[in-house]
């Protein structure tokens, strides 16, 4: 097995108060700026990283969030935006029934609180290869987790887990890969995750092993920042093009795998999808 890289650089946001610490329940929304990692271990060596703000916000209360910003909108266009039809169902009903539905579907109790984690989009275009939903019980603990996968022909797979935190505080999940996601990726190969409840800091960690070990192993990390107008506006004045760069990098990347010799493999099928671009459900 090939040992894992050093975790990967935090982002350097804003160093002010917050209403979570390392291992409180976040508050209703917050701000992560930091960055993904991607090492490809099989058949050769391939690596990658680039700069990412990430959105948590809680979904019962998105226009409550919205409402105190100029530059944050819910469902409507803005310099940042979320909108519910990038999500759960994709075809704009509210997230909190589709999670409720999922979970269920899994045998795990309803939450109390659901925070999705995503990019929101920048002038209206974002593309988001992994959110997260993270669900919460009446005491504030993390209790399952939503990991929403999408690739760039416009399909998406749920995995739903509970969350069992070890001793360190950590959350960790297996399962195996039931979703095409990369052309130069094989099917036959088995997820395991790694995240920390979100906080002052955000981890999380997903490697993809094959009978011959590690394949891939990708990260993020970030800090957390107040979701303010301040935050917002120099987000887009500093990364103006960032939800561009998500999808060009991805095709960049693969360009260059090709290149190196990575076999391309064909998409085999949609049975294992679950939602597509325009929200019909398989």
């Amino acid at each position: 097995m090939s040992a894992a890289p050093p975790e990967a650089r935090s982002g350097s946001g804003p160093e002010a108060p917050l209403d979570a610490t390392r291992d409180a329940p976040p508050p209703e929304a917050m701000l992560y700026e930091g960055e993904v990692m991607h090492m490809r271990l099989q058949p050769f060596g391939h690596q990658f990283r680039y700069r990412v703000a990430t959105l948590l916000i809680d979904v019962d209360r998105m226009e409550a969030v919205a409402s105190r910003l100029r530059l944050l909108s819910i469902d409507r266009f803005n310099l940042f935006s979320v909108r519910r039809r990038d999500h759960g169902a994709r075809d704009g009903s509210g997230l909190r029934a589709w999670v409720e539905a999922r979970l269920a579907e899994a045998g795990r109790p309803r939450p109390e609180r659901v925070l999705l984690l995503a990019m929101p989009r920048l002038l209206g275009y974002a593309f988001n290869p992994l959110s997260v939903l993270y669900c919460y019980d009446q005491d504030d603990r993390l209790q399952s987790v939503i990991y929403e996968v999408k690739n760039t022909f416009g399909d998406q797979h749920p995995y739903v887990m509970a969350a069992e935190p070890d001793e360190d505080g950590a959350v960790r999940h297996s399962r195996l890969k039931e979703f095409f996601v990369s052309p130069f990726i094989p099917m036959e190969q088995t997820y395991r995750f790694t995240l920390r409840p979100p906080g002052e800091r955000l981890s999380i960690r997903i490697k993809q092993a094959d009978a011959h070990g590690d394949y891939l192993i990708a990260t993020q990390s970030g800090r957390a920042a107040p979701l303010t107008d301040a935050a917002l506006a120099r987000i887009g004045l500093l990364t103006p093009w960032a939800a561009l760069k998500v999808i060009a990098a991805i095709h960049w990347q693969a360009l260059r795998l090709w290149l190196k010799g990575a076999r391309f493999l064909g998409h085999p099928g949609d049975d294992k999808i679950v939602v597509r671009r325009e929200g019909s459900a398989t």
